[in-house]
């Protein structure tokens, strides 16, 4: 025994309903992987940005401490300079 047909029509407009439904399925589903991607993509570039500021900062502190040093020791070795002169003297 088979199972009784609905009418052609009602046959199409259900699948077309189905269809369409399924095609909007689909549709959020790849919307919402976009809008996670574009969110994940945001969110790394934001932390990358900080992370290269932090980088930045520290390169700055690790220059003036250099200079720091630099000056010094430069007016160590004025020292040392002056004290020697006076005692050649």
């Amino acid at each position: 025994m088979t199972r009784p047909q609905p009418p052609h029509s009602l046959r199409s407009r259900l699948c077309r309903g189905t269809t369409a439904f399924m095609s909007f399925v689909m549709l959020t589903l790849v919307m919402g992987l976009v809008g996670c991607g574009l969110v994940g993509t945001s969110a790394t570039t934001a932390a990358g940005a900080a992370s290269e500021a932090e980088e930045a900062r520290q390169a700055q502190q690790i220059e003036q401490q250099v200079k720091d040093k630099l000056q010094a020791a430069q007016e160590a070795e004025a020292a040392k300079r002056a004290a020697a002169d006076k005692d050649s003297l």
